[in-house]
């Protein structure tokens, strides 16, 4: 659910390609987003979640599956280990 929250969030609002999101070695960097971009992207995620994500910058180094990662364990790090999946179906 979460890889599709950002996916559909750069397809639909960043205008990238979706073959893109066919690479298994994807990297954040190939996205080509600014910081502008990066922050807003992770406040996608941040409203559903209810919390900040610390420094967006340090994902444009890793990989796309990385980034997902790491996004997903401060969710859960957050949420008590729990993955809320109510807030991550809620529509925009």
């Amino acid at each position: 659910m979460l890889e599709d929250i950002v996916k559909n969030y750069l397809i639909d609002n960043k205008g990238k390609d979706t073959a893109l999101f066919d690479k298994p070695d994807l990297q954040v960097s190939d996205l080509k987003l600014d910081s502008l971009d990066m922050v807003e992207m992770l406040f996608e995620i941040e409203d559903r979640c209810g919390f900040q994500l610390p420094d967006p910058m340090r994902y444009a180094q890793m990989s796309f599956s990385a980034m997902l990662a790491d996004i997903e364990s401060a969710i859960r790090a957050h949420d008590n280990g729990e993955l809320p999946e109510s807030d991550l179906q809620a529509s925009k």
